[in-house]
């Protein structure tokens, strides 16, 4: 679990499934809070959240999925059922969301049917939760939808699959684009100052400057 404090929000992560995906959990000092790309597979996984969710007295009030990858989707529909939240997807990805159930099958992923996805508040450039302002930054290369959201005031970064420690998505998948993804990262996270931090959908947190730096794909 990654867990950090930043003024009103609490940003914390649970990892799951067979991909190692971190589920992100943002929460207000309200009690408020979003469920970002549930990667929860099979009933423990659910109860992992759901008790998470309960022992800190949370109102689930949005899903957001950044893309439409299995792996960032799976739990959508428990996350459905359980707390009536319609997942949030850039209209770019709509393809790739409907494509995951076949997709899962070549893994041996039982998806069932996926919650029909909202499809119009992540084409804008911003979402608030209560009273915190996160920009939303349209990151495609990844996928062709893909988003990442910034919430300044704290200096945090959730960006799934675009950035990784020493890494960045990979581009071979249905959708993937090498330059695309790259010049994604230049203009629209490389333009961050080196210290915000950087959360990502997979593995450690970094920060900006330390990819700028590092990076061998940046370089």
């Amino acid at each position: 679990m990654i867990e950090y404090l930043c003024g009103v929000l609490h940003f914390e992560s649970l990892t799951f499934g067979p991909f190692a995906e971190n589920t992100w959990i943002i929460s207000h000092s309200s009690g408020q809070c979003w469920i970002i790309d549930p990667g929860c597979y099979g009933v423990s996984e659910e109860e992992e959240l759901v008790q998470f969710i309960e022992s800190r007295k949370l109102k689930p009030v949005a899903l957001i999925n950044t893309h439409a990858h299995i792996d960032h989707i799976l739990g959508n529909a428990f996350v459905q059922r359980t707390w009536g939240l319609q997942p949030l997807l850039h209209p770019l990805d709509l393809e790739i969301y409907h494509a995951a159930p076949q997709y899962g099958q070549l893994w041996g992923i039982r998806l069932g049917e996926l919650p029909e996805p909202e499809l119009t508040s992540l084409t804008g450039t911003e979402l608030l939760l209560e009273d915190e302002n996160f920009e939303i930054r349209f990151t495609p290369g990844h996928t062709p939808g893909e988003v990442c959201l910034i919430h300044h005031a704290s200096k945090t970064v959730i960006a799934a699959d675009v950035l990784f420690k020493g890494s960045i998505g990979r581009t071979d998948l249905p959708g993937g684009d090498y330059n695309t993804l790259i010049h994604s990262i230049q203009t629209s996270l490389m333009s961050l100052p080196d210290d915000y931090r950087v959360c990502s959908g997979h593995g450690p947190e970094t920060t900006i400057g330390y990819e700028r730096s590092h990076n061998p794909f940046l370089q």
